[in-house]
């Protein structure tokens, strides 16, 4: 997979003012790269960009491999309940009927809104339907996944879904990139970021995640553990064989996830922190 940007100008209009000017830009596979600024700075003009769906009247955009998407602003008056929106969406990317209504069920399952299957877009409500546009970009698990403040409107439990299956498009060899108000967001996990000022871009410290805060502790048994972890906690081995994970506790929850669906398996021994007794079992 290639994402490159090389001279890129972008502007609305013959003689309007340019969102984005001389823009370079190339980002490898397997990170997640946070993109921040004010607000119509031309965050999500670079992502409309990098997704395909604007073109650049300066400079070239190369991406190659398959891309995913979820705009800030989903439609909802579409014709079609959420399993079949979602089953048709597959059937665009290449996949077989059976395969697509698996992962549509999959993420459906796993957002919460298995109970909404049958419901026509339209009549869902905000949440549930931002819920659908985030499924439908992880349907495919495609090489380039873009969010532009896709967790907006999600409750709790489905933001920490979606940070689980960022870190596993990241540890499977994609690529993400994303934009969210949370100054926070994924904080930790981000390998690079990237700041657009006055139409340029400017490459900034990834965000750290708070080492002062509350920390929760994950014993392990594994036969190998995946190498990006939600948190990146620390780990030290121990000497019955088990390892210990050190994480903050703001990514407990999604570092559990991430583990109890982990192949190989990883058997998770004890939790104990802020929210777990001591000696805890999920």
């Amino acid at each position: 997979m290639t994402v490159r940007l090389a001279g890129v100008g972008k502007r609305y209009g013959r003689g309007g003012p340019w969102v984005l000017r001389g823009v370079d830009l190339t980002l490898p596979p397997g990170g997640i790269v946070r993109v921040e600024g004010a607000n119509g700075s031309g965050k999500s003009t670079l992502l409309k960009l990098l997704a395909g769906i604007e073109r650049a009247e300066r400079g070239t955009v190369e991406v190659t491999g398959s891309r995913a998407y979820v705009p800030e602003r989903f439609p909802p008056a579409l014709p079609f309940d959420a399993r079949d929106y979602l089953c048709h969406l597959g059937r665009l990317r290449g996949l077989g009927a059976a395969e697509g209504r698996r992962r549509a069920d999959h993420w459906l399952e796993r957002f919460g809104i298995t109970g909404y299957a049958g419901t026509p877009i339209g009549r869902l409500s905000k949440g549930t339907c931002q819920k659908v546009a985030v499924a439908q970009a992880l349907l495919a698990e495609a090489d380039l996944l873009l969010l532009d403040e896709a967790w907006t409107g999600l409750d709790l439990a489905a933001r920490g879904e979606l940070d689980a299956a960022v870190t596993e498009r990241a540890d499977g060899g994609g690529l993400v990139v994303f934009v969210d108000h949370d100054p926070n967001r994924l904080a930790g996990l981000t390998t690079a970021g990237h700041l657009v000022r006055n139409g340029a871009l400017h490459e900034v410290p990834p965000v750290r995640a708070d080492e002062d805060g509350p920390r929760a502790v994950v014993v392990v048994r594994a036969e190998r553990l995946p190498e990006h972890l939600p948190g990146h906690p620390e780990r030290k081995p121990l000497v019955d064989g088990t390892v210990r994970l050190d994480v903050a506790a703001a990514h407990s929850d999604a570092l559990l996830r991430r583990l109890l669906n982990s192949t190989p398996p990883v058997h998770v021994r004890s939790v104990a922190g802020p929210e777990h007794p001591e000696g805890a079992r999920p």
